[in-house]
């Protein structure tokens, strides 16, 4: 079950408008209304929430939809959690592209299709 900051960081991710995402973790924390200390780590803990129930269900990681400000990419917590959870594979090399695979997955069970 997801705590109330999972829920809000689900709630946020499916009404953005389409065209701000993927947002990063800043952006994030902030729409949540987080300040410091430790925003970014509560930002990253929701989404691991999100990530376990999705992967219960059989759901895209909505967390894919979240990325870091350098190279546009989530960050290294979000592929080792997709690594455990079976949803990536564990070679590295192919964490990019099960990335963007999971990323368009994510968009289009949003938007609904």
């Amino acid at each position: 079950m997801c705590g109330i900051n999972a829920r809000q960081a689900r709630h946020l991710l499916e009404a953005a408008p389409t065209a701000s995402l993927p947002m990063t973790y800043q952006q994030l924390a902030e729409a949540l209304g987080f300040t410091p200390p430790r925003t970014i780590q509560r930002v990253a803990q929701a989404l691991e929430a999100l990530m376990r129930e999705d992967g219960e269900l059989g759901r895209p990681f909505i967390a894919a939809l979240v990325v870091s400000r350098q190279g546009n990419l989530p960050a290294p917590g979000f592929f080792e959690l997709a690594v455990a959870l079976g949803r990536f594979p564990v070679d590295p090399s192919r964490h990019a592209e099960a990335y963007r695979v999971e990323l368009q997955r994510a968009l289009a069970a949003r938007d609904g299709r």
